[in-house]
């Protein structure tokens, strides 16, 4: 069944049907559009346009056909153009002549701007929980690693000492801001299309405000032509996955460089690693590459649905079809790496010796000796030259700034005392520097207590 052809006199080519037709991917929506229509239908008996008894067998039969596709009982006809076709067909089917009357006042352009909203905001809600899930585990293992020192890092060199939480911390903050943006986007999205028509609206005396309620929007779309349109949620949307997948390839690209033996930081669990078909000793960390390797496909969609967008006049343009099968798989694809990601990070045991060997190695607490020989009058750019001199002399013997005698300290400048050693020390290093975002352990635990309020007011 067409829901056009009218003013056609001969079938279209199948090579075009096939090309035209969306069904293959946009029966995806099914229960979208079947839920939007009971909401149309609802409407329009409100507005006298159906009759009670109209609206209740329309309603029965869009109900069987959803409970119908769910449970398997009917299979979706892929020789349908598309889905509200398909759906249609079948409601006249099954309840005669009243199903007609389903499309009374309402444009396909609509419909599927109604069934795209609808569908996203649902993923969009789904995403918000698994970003949930990963700020947890996030959260526990900052609780948990409050005194696990490890080096902090700039340009991949070592640069201050740190803790595990602190460094775990700053993904929290960023998932935490992914969060925040899928919220941000449904704010500025949820605004009901359906009664824009075909662009320009339509004579029958719809209630938008009615039906926008009926389907959980904050109001109707207050201009038909962009409302048929407007695809700038879905470009929002996949921005916000793409920033999402960035975040995750970031850390992925870390527990990497954590799980080689060069660096040996992590033991990544079994069941999220891999083997070699050649190698027997090899451990591979293959959750984590191939969510680094999935971020382009990703950006792809983005890339795609900005290019399709940007030359199009207004109205609603066939291009605008393709805005469905990347949005999918860019859905599939970040909900994919979101779930394992979580997995595979809860799972991760951390080697708490080696970590904070390595940060005693690289002369992290040369900024803390510097530090030091300022709070005893000397000027910091003096400072900085002094421990210089000292890192290259530590270089040159082997050796480690807090293994130096104070007599070794001393030939350098006379300042340097016994508690230098103290103020070196990994603990010291760390645990100074208090001020909130920082890794001490007070500004620390204040950072988990707002946390834990956050993650209280997640929905």
């Amino acid at each position: 069944m067409k829901l056009w052809g009218g003013r056609f006199t001969k079938e279209t080519d199948q090579l075009v049907h096939n090309f035209n037709a969306s069904i293959s991917f946009d029966q995806k929506f099914f229960k979208q559009d079947i839920d939007g229509s009971i909401a149309h239908v609802t409407m329009l008996n409100q507005q006298g346009i159906l009759t009670q008894e109209e609206k209740e067998r329309i309603i029965k039969g869009l109900i069987g056909i959803k409970e119908d596709i769910i449970e398997g009982k009917l299979i979706i006809d892929e020789t349908h153009e598309d889905i509200h076709s398909f759906v249609e067909a079948n409601l006249i089917e099954r309840i005669g002549d009243a199903g007609k009357k389903l499309h009374t006042g309402r444009s396909r352009n609509d419909q599927v701007a109604l069934d795209m909203k609808l569908y996203t905001r649902e993923e969009l809600q789904q995403m918000k929980e698994l970003l949930i899930k990963l700020l947890s585990v996030l959260h526990i293992s900052m609780k948990e690693n409050l005194d696990t020192y490890m080096p902090g890092f700039t340009h991949l060199q070592k640069a201050q000492p740190i803790t595990l939480a602190h460094h775990l911390g700053a993904y929290f903050e960023m998932f935490y801001r992914d969060y925040d943006r899928l919220s941000d986007i449904v704010k500025r999205m949820n605004y009901c299309p359906l009664g824009s028509g075909a662009l320009a609206g339509t004579t029958y005396p719809l209630d938008r405000n009615a039906t926008a309620a009926l389907l959980g929007f904050s109001g109707p779309t207050l201009n038909s032509m962009d409302s048929v349109a407007d695809r700038d949620y879905l470009i929002e949307f996949l921005n916000a996955l793409s920033i999402i997948m960035m975040h995750l390839s970031r850390f992925s690209e870390e527990i990497i460089i954590w799980n080689s033996n060069e660096y040996q930081f992590i033991d990544l669990d079994d069941a999220y690693s891999t083997g070699s078909s050649i190698m027997p000793q090899k451990k591979n960390p293959d959750i984590a590459e191939l969510v680094r390797g999935k971020t382009g496909r990703v950006y792809g969609s983005l890339v795609s649905l900005l290019t399709t967008m940007k030359g199009l006049p207004l109205a609603y343009n066939k291009d605008m079809q393709e805005d469905k099968e990347l949005t999918f798989d860019a859905i599939d694809t970040v909900k994919g790496c979101l779930a394992l990601f979580t997995g595979m990070l809860s799972t991760i045991k951390y080697n708490k010796p080696r970590l904070a060997a390595s940060a005693k190695n690289g002369f992290t607490n040369a900024t803390d000796a510097a530090d030091y020989l300022v709070n005893h009058g000397v000027a910091f750019r003096d400072a900085h030259g002094i421990i210089g001199s000292l890192v290259l002399y530590c270089i040159e013997k082997n050796t480690a700034l807090e293994a130096l005698t104070l007599e070794e300290f001393k030939a350098v400048s006379p300042v340097f005392e016994a508690d230098i050693y103290d103020a070196i020390s990994l603990k010291t290093c760390v645990e100074k520097r208090n001020t909130i975002g920082a890794p001490g352990k007070s500004a620390m635990e204040e950072v988990i207590s707002i946390h834990e309020n956050l993650l209280a007011n997640l929905d």
